[in-house]
């Protein structure tokens, strides 16, 4: 078992889960965060800190969500790591309740 960020995440980038990750393992993309599933020790505590609900099992994946544990292993080896909290992009809020927001999605790396 592992946790993966999914769709939920873009366009709103809230933080609150990297500050409490025992081992740093997610990446920021331009407009999402990842896990990387093979540094993930599954402890489950970022799960409740994403105000969104945007990080899962991957055992809890609906249909179609299956391809998020692709993403998250495939960006988390490209984009750089975040180990601080920061601030949710602009309009967070607004996007957050929206959903299947997949054809949103950047490849680009965060900052």
């Amino acid at each position: 078992m592992t946790f993966i960020v999914t769709d939920k995440c873009i366009k709103c980038k809230y933080t609150d889960c990297v500050e409490v990750c025992p081992v740093d393992c997610f990446y920021e993309g331009e407009n999402m965060l990842v896990i990387n599933p093979d540094e993930c020790i599954d402890c489950g505590v970022c799960e409740p800190e994403c105000p969104i609900e945007a990080i899962k099992s991957d055992e809890e994946l609906l249909a179609g969500e299956e391809k998020w544990l692709d993403i998250n292993t495939k960006f988390s080896a490209l984009w750089p790591n975040i180990t601080e909290q920061k601030e949710p992009m602009e309009d967070a809020d607004g996007w957050a309740e929206k959903d299947n927001k997949g054809e949103l999605f950047s490849e680009k790396p965060g900052e």
